[in-house]
C-alpha cells in the first residue's frame, strides 16, 4: 500500500523510528499581481512532498512553515514577515521537539529572504547534537517571474491570472541587490515582479519540478542535507 508521506495524516502508533522529517519552509508575501500570496510555500510543500514520494516511507513531510523574513516585501499588501530572529528561533525550536522522536531534521526551503534563519537554526542544533540540514528548492527565479510562473502553472493552475502577468525589473539580481537592501522589492519594481513571467508554461513548470524533487530526493539518500545545501546551490531566489 502506497504511504501518505504527510506527517498531519499520520495517527501517532503509525509514525516509525528512524524517521527523516521534512520541513517545508517559505513565506506569505506578494508575487507579483499574477500569483498568490503563498508560491514559496506551495513549491516548497510540492518538493517536499514528491521528494518523500521518491524516498520511501522512512521519510515525511512535515506541516510547512508559512511564514518566513519577507522584509523586502513589506511595501506591498498582503506580505507577513516575521523577520530572521523570530524565523531562527521558530525553526530551531521546531527542530528541537521533532528530534525527540525522529532520526534526522531536513528543512526544505522555498524563499531566498530565509537563508540566513536557516543557517542559524542548523548551526544551533547540529552543536546540540542533532542530525539536521537545510536544502533549497532551485529553480532559479529571482522573483515571480517565468520559473515560478511555470510551476504555479503546473502545480496551482486555478490560482495564477496571466492576463495580469505583465514584465518587472529584469536587470540581475547582483546589480539590483544593493537598492534591494537598502529599499525593498518596490523600489527596484512597483508591480512586485523581477524577471518577465510572460512566457511562462505549466510544461516547464513540471520539468523544474522534477528536476528539483531529483535534486532534493538524491540529497536526502546521499545525506548532503547535512552540510546545509546542495553543491552549487545558494537558493537565493527572493
Amino acid at each position: 500500500m502506497h504511504q501518505d508521506p504527510a506527517l498531519a495524516d499520520a495517527p501517532w502508533p503509525t509514525i516509525p523510528e528512524g524517521l527523516t522529517v521534512l520541513i517545508p519552509v517559505g513565506s506569505t508575501e506578494q508575487h507579483g499581481p499574477h500569483l498568490p500570496l503563498d508560491v514559496d510555500t506551495v513549491i516548497a510543500v510540492a518538493v517536499s512532498t514528491a521528494a518523500a514520494d521518491r524516498c520511501g516511507p522512512s521519510v515525511r513531510v512535515a506541516p510547512a512553515v508559512a511564514f518566513g523574513a519577507s522584509g523586502e516585501h513589506q511595501h506591498f499588501p498582503g506580505t507577513i514577515s516575521i523577520g530572521t530572529e523570530a524565523l531562527a528561533h521558530t525553526l530551531t525550536e521546531l527542530g528541537r521537539s521533532v528530534r525527540t522522536w525522529a532520526a534526522r531534521v531536513v528543512f526544505v526551503n522555498g524563499h531566498g529572504g530565509n537563508i540566513e534563519a536557516l543557517e542559524r537554526a542548523v548551526a544551533v542544533l547540529t552543536a546540540e547534537g542533532a542530525d539536521v540540514g537545510w536544502l533549497p528548492c532551485r529553480h532559479g527565479d529571482a522573483h515571480a517571474g517565468r520559473p515560478e510562473t511555470s510551476l504555479m502553472l503546473h502545480l496551482a493552475p486555478h490560482r495564477v491570472d496571466m492576463s495580469a502577468a505583465a514584465p518587472g525589473e529584469t536587470a540581475s539580481m547582483s546589480d539590483l541587490m544593493p537598492r534591494l537592501r537598502a529599499s525593498g522589492v518596490r523600489a527596484v519594481s512597483p508591480n512586485g515582479i523581477l524577471g518577465d513571467p510572460r512566457q511562462a508554461s505549466a510544461a516547464e513548470g513540471a520539468a523544474l519540478l522534477a528536476r528539483m524533487t531529483g535534486e532534493v530526493a538524491a540529497a536526502i539518500v546521499a545525506g548532503a542535507a547535512r552540510a546545509g545545501s546542495l553543491p552549487g546551490a545558494d537558493g537565493a531566489n527572493a
